[in-house]
Parts: structure tokens; sequence; C-alpha cells
């Protein structure tokens, strides 16, 4: 395939090849020269910018004592590798009425093309291509478009009525025709969002195993160690951008799936695609297997992993480090790492680590932060006052609640300019033990700490609602029905309009279902969850409910930091993409009691939060595509990948 400098926008972006390598120095040459840039256009914004970076340091707090002090800003000197790709045939530079060659190792024609589903077109080649690609004979004589086909094949998914089997028919389509898959994704999402995603791919993992057709992502075992570089080379694609991993320790509220936590990644990606415009191509998914300690899957002739315990400790972090290592000498310095579905006790240690020295993000900390920020902002609207103004109480002190708790103190720290610990007091977390106050400080794991209040001991939910009197409930527990009926009308006794967030997914975890929210608050709560409830009656009026769903968030977050080159994320692009995801909710959607916008506009919105958030990097000075497009979002919308089928020559 070559290597050379990448000058267009899909790549990671750094020279290629053992020879050429690249130091931190030219990292830190290009974030001067990006933050000398900037200043031109900030003139007379001065002590607005000194302001920004100094409550955007303050927001770095919960991670910096991890990180030693260390700041992301600083772009820490401790890794440093060479790397970089090029899109050698111009793809991402083709718009989509230029011809292109279906290139593979050699131009793909025939029976070869027909398997190939990067370029697989199905019955929709033209007779001439079909003249062009030696495909007379392997085809019925019809000529099908792909509108045609999508309208078949979703006629043919909605005969299944269980959803795996919905699953597994999508799979099959995107292994074997890439873009009409994402077509009917684009064109359906409210109908297929669960379908590849939550809640369906809960159940897809647990039995992965057995649906498992051919491997979709990267599987690096233990067995990998000492070769993860090699076995990123043998990955057929080169321009990668995004890369979702996952240890599968912690499933959605499923536990440890151990090597068939796959299905998350792949999931992610595809989302990544249809809703952020990243290209497939773009995208890889790995799975790191250490063993599981799950002894169902151990006992499972159809396992598809390490049949033994999790590592832990020296020899896990190792395996981890030479990953990310070899992700930023294969790949560059630009590919951004999503963590994802990592248990809490390694997700905030890696999430730290790496924060300073690669592009990373974990989605279960600060995606799940993001899209609840945006929604309790939206709500303001229904339930009145200002951030600062109203109090929460959370049920779950993992890696979600904390990161949301984190990330609305610092909006109120934002909105306020008063320090952050100030803005902590007003956000109270409950975990199995019971309110986290500060006579348990001692016994506390060490994320939970910044939330240990001065306040006596309180053993449940319901007491703790009573006596803390929240106007905001959120669930991030994992646990389902936790939310009762004596937690729901304590809530309503205190509020005229309680905002209720039960979060946890699939549907089984939720704290509560939106009927019961609805019906034990008499028709009185804003309610949102994270895996989709039908619209429900009571009293004669239709509730209808929004999903807090990070699908809002992380395609088009994603996309911002592609888009304008970042190299690091800061904790001010995520209240960046925030701000963005709650503009996007209208007045109408206010009216039905909804505080998220419809997923029928995903890509609009996605194109807004990249835009939002491309914008935060280069105020940063984090930024490394110069210049800056004037407008962003019309930026991002043009870089979108359309998975309308492409003429072949």
């Amino acid at each position: 395939m070559g290597h050379g400098c990448s000058k267009n926008l899909g790549i990671s972006g750094w020279c290629g090849g053992d020879k050429r390598k690249i130091s931190e120095k030219v990292v830190l040459r290009v974030n001067s020269k990006v933050r000398e840039h900037n200043n031109i256009h900030n003139t007379g914004k001065e002590e607005e910018g000194e302001e920004k970076k100094v409550i955007g340091r303050k927001m770095e707090s919960v991670l910096k004592p991890l990180r030693d002090g260390e700041s992301v800003l600083d772009l820490s000197p401790r890794s440093t590798v060479s790397g970089g790709v090029e899109d050698v045939y111009g793809e991402d530079r083709a718009t989509e009425d230029q011809l292109v060659t279906p290139w593979t190792i050699s131009v793909a024609s025939g029976w070869s093309l027909l398997r190939d589903p990067q370029y697989n077109k199905g019955l929709a080649f033209s007779e001439k291509e079909r003249d062009a690609h030696y495909l007379r004979g392997l085809l019925p004589p019809t000529v099908l478009t792909q509108l045609l086909q999508e309208k078949k094949l979703m006629h043919n998914i909605r005969q299944y009525k269980v959803p795996l089997q919905k699953y597994v028919a999508m799979m099959e389509l995107q292994e074997r025709n890439e873009r009409l898959f994402y077509k009917l994704l684009v064109d359906n999402v409210e109908e297929l969002l669960p379908v590849v995603y939550t809640p369906t791919v809960g159940e897809a993992c647990q039995k992965y195993g057995s649906i498992f057709r051919r491997p979709q992502g990267l599987y690096i075992s233990l067995k990998e160690k000492g070769k993860v570089l090699e076995v990123l080379k043998n990955w057929p694609e080169r321009t990668i951008q995004v890369i979702v991993v996952t240890d599968g320790e912690r499933i959605l509220g499923l536990g440890d799936l151990g090597c068939q936590g796959m299905g998350i990644p792949v999931g992610k990606l595809a989302l990544y695609t249809a809703l952020g415009g990243v290209r497939p191509s773009a995208c890889l998914p790995v799975t790191i297997d250490v063993g599981t300690n799950n002894e169902t899957l151990l006992k499972d002739e159809f396992y598809i992993g390490l049949r033994q315990k999790r590592a832990t400790g020296q020899e896990y972090y190792d395996l981890l480090d030479e990953f990310m290592t070899a992700v930023k000498q294969n790949y560059g310095e630009k590919v951004l790492v999503q963590f994802e579905d990592f248990a809490n006790h390694n997700a905030f240690e890696l999430l730290a680590k790496y924060g300073t020295t690669h592009l990373v993000f974990n989605d279960d900390i600060q995606g799940t932060a993001s899209v609840v920020l945006a929604g309790v902002v939206a709500a303001l609207k229904l339930i009145g006052g200002t951030l600062p103004e109203h109090k929460f109480l959370f049920l779950g002190a993992g890696e979600a609640g904390t990161g949301i708790a984190e990330l609305i103190a610092l909006e109120m720290s934002k909105q306020t300019k008063a320090p952050i610990e100030e803005s902590r007091k007003k956000i109270w977390l409950v975990d199995s033990k019971g309110l986290i106050v500060s006579s348990r400080k001692n016994s506390l794991q060490h994320f939970k700490k910044p939330w240990a209040h001065e306040h006596e001991p309180v053993n449940s939910l319901l007491e703790a609602v009573k006596v803390i009197k929240p106007t905001v409930l959120i669930g991030s527990s994992g646990v389902g029905k936790t939310f009762t009926k004596e937690v729901v009308e304590a809530m309503t006794s205190n509020n005229d309009k309680p905002l209720i967030l039960a979060l946890s997914n699939p549907t089984s975890q939720s704290e509560c279902t939106a009927e019961e929210a609805y019906q034990w608050s008499e028709g009185r709560a804003i309610f949102a969850s994270g895996s989709p409830f039908d619209p429900v009656e009571y009293k004669g009026k239709v509730y209808a409910s929004g999903q807090a769903n990070n699908a809002y968030i992380f395609p088009g977050f994603g996309l911002g930091l592609v888009i304008s080159g970042a190299i690091r994320v800061h904790d001010d692009m995520l209240l960046a993409a925030s701000e963005a995801l709650a503009k996007q909710v209208s007045e109408e959607n206010y009216r039905n009691g909804l505080i998220y916008p419809p997923f029928s506009n995903i890509r609009k919105i996605s194109a807004n939060i990249a835009a939002n958030v491309a914008a935060k990097a280069y105020e940063l000075g984090l930024a490394t595509r110069l210049p800056r497009p004037q407008d962003l979002v019309k930026y991002a919308e043009s870089c979108m990948y359309t998975p309308v089928y492409r003429n072949y020559r």
C-alpha cells in the first residue's frame, strides 16, 4: 500500500515507515504553532482565555492526583513513538459523484468483488459495471436500486420476532454488503439502534460464542504478549482513525463476559460510522483477552476466549501498555482510542495514565457524563432554575456515576466560578453500603472520596431521598428495580416536577420503567432512561420518555476529534459536546416532555457536536489540522461518510 506523509482528512496523520520517526518535539512544535495561530484570532480575549484556562485546569482535578499533577495541556513527553498512515488511493478526497476503482490487492472483479463487503452492491451493479468487472452470469439479470434493496431487507428483518435474530441478520448484512448495512442503519436509526446496540447487543455478547461466524475485529490475548505490534499489522486497513477497545470485564450491566465482549466494540464502531460519519475502513474494534472469571463461560464448550482466570496486576498492565504503545507506533499520534466496558478499578487508572500521552476517551466515564449533563441542562427548561440551584442524588458510585457527577460539578463551577470542591457539595452518591459520607472516607476507593460529604450515615436510597431532598435522581447502579414506588413517591412529594434518570442498561437492569415513573409520580416526573421505552398512557395523556443514550455523544465527539486533528482529550471538550446536544432539543420536544432530541436527526446532531468539540480543540491548542475551517458545522458535514452506492469505472 506504500507509506508517505498524509495531507488529507481521513488519516491519523504522521509519516509512516520505521526510518521516518517523529519525536514528541514535533507534536510540541505543532501545538505551539496551533496556539500561535489561535492567538491571532483571539485578539482582545486574553483575559477571557486565561480565565478559561484556569477553569480548564480545575476541570482535570479529579484525575490530576492520579497523574502526579500532570495536565492534558502539558503534552507529556513520557510516551514518544513514531507512526503514521496514508490513504494511498485518495478515497477520502473523492466526492460522491466521482468514479472510484474498487481496489483491494488488485482491482476487484467477478467472484471476489461479490464477496468483498466494502465494494459489493448485490443486484445494484449496472449493466456496464457487470461487463467491466466480469459479473455476467454471476448475478440474476435484474438490476435493483439501493432503495429497493433497503425496502426488501427491512421487510425481511421485521419478520423476525426475536431481537437476537434481527441482530444476527444485521451482522450478516454488514459482512456481505457494508454500504447497504449503513444505509439501513442511517435511514431507520430509531428502529435499528436497539438491535445493533443496547439492549440487544448485551444478549449478543452473552451468546457471542454461539453466533460467532467470522472475526469482525482484532483479538489480542495474553498469547500475543511481545507481538502486539505484529498483530496490529495483520489488520488489513492501515488508515485507522478510531479504535474501540474492551477487556470484557464489565459489559453493560451483565458483568464479566471475557472475550465475548467483542460485540460492544463492533456495535460502537457501527454507530461511529452510521451516526458520526467516520469511514468504516477507519474503524478498528479490539478485544483484549486476559481471561475471564465467569465460571459459566469457562465451562461453555462454545466459548471463544482464553480458558483461564482473569490476569491482574503487572501482567495485565504490561499487556495494555504494549497495546497502547503499538497503537501509537502503527497509527500515529491522532488515532482515538476509546476504552469501553472496563471494570472501575482499571477504567480510571487507564484514563489517568494515558490521558496525557495519547488521544483517549472512556465512554462509560466521559461519554455517559456528557450525555447526562446535556439532558439535565435541557431539562432545566421544564423543571426551572439554574444548574447550581439543584441538588443531585445518585444511586451508583462506579465509573458512570462518579463520571457524571464530576462533569455536572465542572459545569456548575464554570457557571458560578466557584471552586469545584464547592460544587461537589450539591451532589450526593449512594453505593451498596449507603450514602457516601466523610466517616467512610478511609474505606472508599479513590474515585469515591471527593463525594464523601459531612453527614450522618444513611443506609438506604429511600432514606437518602427523604433527608437529602434532591431535585434530580440519577440511577447508574446496574441493578434493576431499585427506584421503588416509595422512592419515586418521595421524590414527587419534594418536587413539583422531579427529574428521574434511570440510566442502567440493558432494559432488565433499568432502575425503573417509564410506566412506573409516570404512574408513581402521577404524571409529574420528567423521565429519561438508558434503554428505550415505549410511550406510556396515564389518565388519558401520552408520555414519551427520552433515552439518555451515549450514541448521542460519542460518534459526534469522535468526529470532532478527527476533523480537528486533535491529539488529546480535555474535559472542556466534553462540556462543549453537552452544550451542543442540549441546544438540539426543540420546543416541540419540550412540549412532549422530552429532554433529548429524536434520533431521526442524529447526523445533524453529530455534526453540531463535532463542530463544538473541534472549536474547543482549536481554542485549547490541541488541534493540528490547520488552518481552522471557517464554518466547522459545514466542514463536519462535508467530512461525513455517506453509505450511498458508488459507481465503478
